[in-house]
């Protein structure tokens, strides 16, 4: 069994008691050298980690228990799939996140910092590396124009504003007589790296970890790209880490305690650095090695990074080409095919009626039960007018009128904000197609206006198929998927 993202190859065998382990087969002995230290070292300390049984001389593969099958992204399958979590997985992920602290402080205990591969800590140096992967790996493979110096303004503000958080750390431990201890940095902490077994995390795929900070691996977690938890829920399970690495810090008397708010206000830097990384990653495994499954990642980290900003306005002026970037990326990259064809993703098709009530809602063609439908007569009704009974909603006088008299542009505001988050949503879950209709009295104007309005928006902002009919016009009109300039 051959891990999406890595080279190892995993296979499950019994040994001489009839007990299953785990043979591991690496391809670079000093990575397995760091996963085979810091698995023994953990274990000493008694955390949830797999034991390393057996290595081979020339350290090319190793044996490790075996924990089983089930990883934790397939233990929150609902709540990943719906939005809505319930208790269990809820539950899942905070011992998870309670236990990544043990790891993080306890296991910084002791532990020997060369035998990190391939650095020892999260430097100015790493930083860049990651800034990079997205810079080389994913954003000029996408082919779109971009300002680099400007970008690399910055990635310069981004490095300055990451290592004073170690700086200031470091100089506040020297001043209170504390040890000058960093904790260890997982650093591909998410929820493929997690099993579940008799419902307890066990933590695998370590050997990328070295110094750093605490936040980092927060971050990668809860920001998971296909993880998709919710705001409201990442705000509880980060309470409830910050509650767990409080007691470790008094129990162990690792570092001072933590300050919520300062260790909040950094943490919002260090979920933008590893979204651009995991983009980077993306890019590589996708574009470049072209694995499927990381193709059908990038939208939901794209998603990711636009939310980063949203959420955070004082972001879009700290990082004025990245905030750019989001707003633009996930209209232009929407769902990239391999030149070859082995990317067989389906891109999402958004359909949009006007119709009559007087002749009933439009049916859906594809089967799937229809979805939006929004009733156009509470707004002003240019077809009482002589002037405008002949004409429709495309037509420039009817067009005047609405757009002179408001309501119609007040009414579509309100539908714009409902059609953009289900637009995204689908693109996030791979939904193939989408049902908007609007209707009015006759099918002619304010229907017509609004369905075409709705296309029009829709097709700019995020480059997928529209096909527009104007049911009782005899009119249909297809805006074709956006393709990317060679």
């Amino acid at each position: 069994m051959k891990q999406q993202g890595s080279n190892r190859i995993y296979t499950r065998e019994t040994d001489e008691t009839g007990k299953t382990i785990i043979r591991v087969v690496g391809t670079n002995r000093d990575e397995n050298r760091a996963f085979i230290y810091m698995s023994r070292h953990f274990s000493q300390l008694g955390l949830p980690v797999p034991k390393v049984l057996w290595v081979s001389e020339d350290e090319m593969s190793y044996t490790q228990e075996d924990l089983g099958d089930t990883l934790l992204f397939d233990a929150i399958k609902h709540g990943r799939e719906t939005g809505n979590f319930n208790e269990t997985e809820r539950t899942l992920l905070e011992r998870t996140l309670r236990a990544l602290a043990h790891i993080q402080i306890e296991g910084a205990r002791d532990f020997d910092w060369s035998k990190c591969f391939p650095i020892p800590a999260m430097d100015e140096r790493s930083i860049r590396w990651d800034l990079n992967y997205f810079k080389y790996c994913f954003l000029k493979g996408t082919k779109i124009e971009f300002s680099e110096p400007d970008l690399e303004d910055d990635f310069d503000r981004m490095v300055s504003n990451l290592t004073a958080e170690r700086s200031y750390s470091e100089t506040v431990l020297q001043q209170s007589g504390l040890p000058t201890q960093w904790s260890f940095l997982y650093r591909d902490f998410q929820s493929r790296n997690v099993m579940i077994k008799d419902g307890k995390p066990y933590f695998i795929d370590f050997q990328g970890g070295r110094k750093g900070p605490t936040q980092y691996d927060v971050a990668s977690f809860l920001w998971q790209a296909k993880a998709n938890i919710p705001a409201s829920l990442r705000e509880e399970l980060i309470d409830a880490y910050l509650d767990e690495l409080e007691k470790i810090e008094i129990s162990t008397h690792h570092s001072p305690i933590t300050n919520r708010d300062s260790w909040k206000e950094s943490l919002k830097h260090f979920v933008l650095l590893r979204t651009l990384q995991v983009l980077g990653a993306y890019g590589y495994r996708g574009y470049f090695e072209r694995k499927p499954h990381f193709l059908e990642s990038i939208p939901n980290a794209l998603i990711n990074l636009e939310e980063i900003f949203t959420q955070n306005p004082e972001l879009q002026q700290e990082y004025p080409t990245l905030f750019l970037l989001s707003k633009y990326l996930p209209r232009t990259t929407v769902e990239r095919r391999s030149t070859d064809g082995q990317s067989q993703c389906q891109a999402l098709v958004v359909t949009i009626y006007s119709f009559s009530f007087k002749r009933g809602i439009p049916a859906d063609e594809s089967g799937n039960g229809g979805g939006y439908v929004f009733d156009c007569r509470s707004t002003h009704n240019p077809g009482r007018y002589e002037p405008y009974k002949k004409l429709t909603g495309l037509d420039e006088p009817v067009i005047r009128f609405l757009e002179d008299d408001g309501e119609i542009l007040t009414f579509l505001d309100s539908v714009y904000k409902l059609a953009d988050a289900h637009v995204r949503r689908y693109i996030q879950r791979g939904f193939t197609s989408l049902m908007f209709c609007f209707g009015c009295t006759g099918g002619q104007h304010r229907s017509v206006y609004s369905a075409q309005h709705l296309a029009e928006h829709i097709h700019e902002k995020f480059g997928v198929e529209v096909r527009v009919c104007h049911r009782e016009q005899g009119i249909e009109q297809t805006f074709s998927a956006k393709k990317k300039e060679s």
